[in-house]
């Protein structure tokens, strides 16, 4: 097992490189959509946040922009893991059908030949309408440190999408008038179908592994649009689409457990016991659908010495980062709070063969 952080777009510094190696992580997930530049503040991913980024200016990820990271990366002793997440610009009519959808695909098949001509092992993507939305943040964690929260009491979930938004970033300018998006689960599902089948065959050809993102907040609908991996169940309809290991989970443990069926520990047993986890989010909650608040990884529901021991036993050797965690207070609250997660996770890897017996 190996140790990664994620960092945006406007983070990837020379300064956060050697933070990384630092605090102990050997590898590097990057996200390159422009989530925090041109923030809208019509947009946001619930009550507490100030706006969220424009990418339609976003071009398409060429060889030599991922190469030059993957040069860069290793230049400070680390690997790139994987790249996340599409911007919604490069794959608006794939998730929304619209006429520009095979056009999409096929640039969407030269970025994965790119990507595995760099050396970039793996694209997460979040094959969703809404993306990430309803949160509340404040001082929920763990003696007052500030984290974020759902509670779908305290939100209106089919509030609809600004038109030409995704996720809540903006692809292309509104058009007024138009009508709210709507999408079934049936349609969804199709649209993931014909996605994959197309793909799928291009990343095996490229070395490169498709990795889905589940729903968060896992509920059955958000603002107009059905959600796809609301259950852990459900990853087991994603993966066999496509009997591939270039179709893979970004397995996002926090994810996992606020959802309202299913058991996390046998989840996680299943999908590495099938060689199917491009990479994962290693991160805890307290609480399910439909109210949770994410903790330190040290203090939630889930029993994170257990899912290494799980991880362990399965010979899974791929890459897990903390994605989000509380902010510790003082001068560098988000530095702080990834040193205290990546410390703990690289405690945990270095003596998972002390672990003892999984109880799972």
């Amino acid at each position: 097992m190996k140790i990664g952080l994620g960092l945006y777009r406007e983070s990837l510094t020379e300064q956060n490189f050697r933070f990384a190696a630092q605090a102990g992580a050997t590898h590097i997930v990057a996200h390159l959509a422009s989530y925090m530049s041109g923030k809208d503040p019509t947009l946001s991913r619930g009550p507490d946040d100030a706006g969220w980024g424009d990418c339609s200016g976003d071009a398409l990820w060429t060889f030599e922009e991922m190469d030059d990271l993957v040069k860069t990366v290793r230049s400070h002793g680390l690997e790139l893991a994987a790249i996340e997440n599409f911007p919604p610009v490069f794959w608006s009519d794939i998730l929304l059908d619209g006429p520009r959808k095979a056009q999409q695909m096929e640039d969407l098949k030269q970025v994965v030949r790119n990507a595995g001509r760099a050396g970039v092992p793996c694209i997460g993507y979040n094959f969703s309408i809404a993306g990430v939305w309803g949160w509340t943040r404040g001082p929920m964690s763990r003696a007052g440190a500030v984290s974020v929260g759902f509670d779908a009491s305290k939100i209106d979930m089919a509030t609809p999408l600004p038109d030409g938004v995704l996720w809540n970033m903006r692809y292309r300018p509104g058009v007024p008038g138009a009508e709210p998006v709507s999408v079934s689960a049936t349609e969804i599902w199709e649209r993931l179908t014909w996605f994959l089948e197309q793909l799928v065959p291009v990343a095996e050809e490229a070395n490169v592994r498709l990795a889905a993102h589940p729903d968060d907040p896992p509920v059955e609908s958000l603002r107009g649009g059905a959600r796809l991996v609301n259950q852990p169940r459900k990853y087991d309809r994603l993966l066999s689409i496509v009997d591939s290991t270039a179709n893979s989970a970004e397995l996002c443990l926090g994810s996992l457990q606020e959802m309202s069926e299913g058991d996390i520990y046998e989840t996680v047993r299943q999908i590495a016991r099938r060689d199917r986890i491009g990479y994962i989010h290693f991160r805890n909650v307290r609480g399910k659908v439909p109210n949770y608040v994410e903790t330190f990884i040290d203090d939630g529901d889930i029993d994170m010495v257990e899912i290494v021991r799980i991880l362990r036993d399965e010979g899974f050797d791929g890459v897990m980062i903390p994605d989000h965690t509380p902010e510790l207070d003082c001068g560098a609250p988000w530095h702080a709070g990834m040193a205290y997660a990546l410390g703990y996770m690289r405690a945990l890897v270095n003596t998972a063969d002390s672990l003892g017996p999984s109880a799972a």
